[in-house]
Formats: structure tokens, C-alpha cells, sequence
């Protein structure tokens, strides 16, 4: 048998492992009679999203400042606290075709789990039952760092005990997926199931 493609994989978790309904956000600007991209146009603000993501605010504290910028359009400061709840309390859906699939290639390299996540990640995947379905998890937001940054690849590679070069990267983001490649990992820009089955297929033999 020749050498494998690669010593470990690395992987995003929204929109590869986990997806969200794309109008979830939208439907509950319009249950709060919102202009459509509101509540997203706040939650994911650059800066204030950066310092969830990195740690700089927990999970608690982001979801608290968002119903606080919410305040002025929601009409008061608690029914901007009711949308935050109702934002929280969305769950995403698990691929399962993917989870088979990294559970099949944890028999041969190591699976890491890479996420620009905030403090809630763990828990997270305690409620959907993936808190056991990786090797290692980097979430970013207790490392204090943030994809695209090359220091992200780097940790990831040391949790999954491979070099840099000598790793998958995979990511729905494109310039997640040129910064690792930058950095010397291989990168998969993920799109499809099919892709990341035929990029793969040579490590399950």
C-alpha cells in the first residue's frame, strides 16, 4: 500500500458538519417586523463578531450586546431581549453523511474539528451528540485567534500530530481554505458532499 494523502484532517464545522437554515434569521426578523437582514446585520457586526470568536466576549456576553444594539429598532429593550432568546434557542441540522464519513476516517488519521466558534461551541455539540465525534477540537475562541489566521493551522496540526504540509483543510470558506493553503496545508474548499468523499476515498482504501 503506498503512502497516504494525508496524516489528519481538519475540519470546519458550520456549513460542512453543521448547517443552518439560511432563512432561519430572516423568518424571525419578520415574526419582529424587521427589514429583512436585521438581527444577522447585528450579530455578525465584524468587530463585534471578531471578539466572540476569539474569546474577548463569551458566548452570554455577545448575545447580550446584540440585544442591546437590537434595543433602538425592536421598539424596546425587552422585546429586543425575546428576539436574541428566540435567535438563541434556533439549532442548525448535523449532516450525517459527513459525520459517517469523518467517523470512518478516524479509524486511519486523526479527525480535528477547526471552528471560528464562540465559548457555546462545546456545549453546542454536547446538544447535537458530536461531543465525541472528533479527535481533537480547536475552537477559536479559546485560543483567542480566528480563521484566517495561520496561527489557527498551526495549533490544529499539532492537536492532530501532523505537519502542517501533511494536513486536509477543509472549509466552506473560501479564503479560510487560501489561507490554510498559503500557510502549506492542503486545502478542499467544500461545496459538496461528493468532494470531500472523492478527496478522501484514498484514506479509507
Amino acid at each position: 500500500m503506498g503512502e497516504l494523502p494525508c496524516d489528519a484532517v481538519l475540519c470546519d464545522f458550520d456549513g460542512v458538519v453543521h448547517l443552518w437554515d439560511p432563512d432561519a434569521m430572516n423568518t424571525l426578523d419578520r415574526a419582529w417586523g424587521l427589514a429583512r437582514g436585521t438581527l444577522a446585520g447585528v450579530a455578525f457586526e465584524s468587530r463585534l463578531l471578531h471578539a466572540a470568536v476569539t474569546g474577548r466576549l463569551s458566548d452570554e456576553q455577545w448575545r447580550r450586546r446584540v440585544a442591546e444594539d437590537l434595543a433602538p429598532v425592536c421598539g424596546s429593550p425587552t422585546r429586543a431581549r425575546e428576539l436574541a432568546a428566540a435567535w438563541t434557542a434556533l439549532t442548525g441540522r448535523i449532516d450525517t453523511e459527513v459525520v459517517a464519513l469523518l467517523a470512518a476516517l478516524r479509524g486511519r488519521v486523526p479527525v480535528v474539528l477547526v471552528s471560528n466558534a464562540t465559548t457555546r461551541l462545546e456545549t453546542y455539540l454536547a446538544s447535537v451528540g458530536l461531543s465525541d465525534a472528533f479527535d481533537a477540537v480547536v475552537s477559536t475562541a479559546r485560543i483567542g485567534v480566528a480563521k484566517p489566521d495561520p496561527r489557527v493551522f498551526a495549533i490544529a496540526a499539532r492537536q492532530a500530530g501532523a505537519a502542517m504540509e501533511r494536513c486536509l483543510f477543509v472549509d466552506d470558506t473560501l479564503t479560510h481554505v487560501e489561507a490554510a493553503r498559503a500557510a502549506g496545508l492542503r486545502g478542499l474548499h467544500y461545496q459538496r458532499f461528493e468532494q470531500l468523499r472523492d478527496a478522501v476515498a484514498p484514506l479509507l482504501g
